[in-house]
């Protein structure tokens, strides 16, 4: 199944990520209470290069994250584009570069309700994961297929999506 479904995931899938060109605003060094202060921004500087046609959109916005979440973490917040940009756009102060989703073997799952259950949903995913011997690999998705401007936030359908590789084989 792609990353991006039209319809939500049923429970916890399975699913392979195609390393898809993405454009980018990155953070490096945040904790989830640097969270709040980052999207808005971002979002708004991406929606003003496809505005200007310096990039084109090619699905829902989302974040990729990179590192622990309950530690230091890096973040990149944008969208899948045609064609990522060859080198860095700035915008309003705001840089915006060229990326790609982290290819392979993922679990993904869809939330559906307001961003304050991402938590709880996360880790069910978290579980679910541990439960089939799967490790992370470091990177974390959350793609936001609804917009919170224009839809109820009890119907918010946030799709998220675990990358995972085989635990490594002891050496015998």
């Amino acid at each position: 199944m792609s990353v991006f479904p039209a319809e939500p995931f049923d429970g916890i899938e399975q699913i392979t990520v195609e390393p898809t060109p993405i454009a980018v605003v990155r953070h490096v060094g945040l904790r989830l209470s640097d969270l709040a202060r980052v999207f808005d921004p971002a979002y708004t500087a991406l929606a003003r290069a496809f505005a200007e046609g310096a990039l084109v959109p090619a699905g829902p916005a989302l974040a990729v994250y990179h590192g622990d979440a309950m530690a230091e973490f890096d973040l990149e917040i944008g969208f899948p584009v045609e064609a990522a940009p060859s080198a860095p756009l700035t915008v309003d102060g705001i840089e915006i570069s060229a990326s790609a989703l982290p290819g392979g073997s993922a679990l993904a799952t869809t939330h559906i309700g307001g961003f304050e259950g991402l938590g709880a949903a996360w880790a069910g995913l978290y579980g679910e994961a541990a439960s089939r011997g799967l490790e992370r690999s470091g990177d974390w998705i959350e793609i936001y297929v609804s917009d919170p401007r224009t839809t109820a936030e009890t119907d918010l359908r946030t799709d998220l999506v675990l990358c995972t590789e085989a635990p490594a084989s002891p050496d015998v």
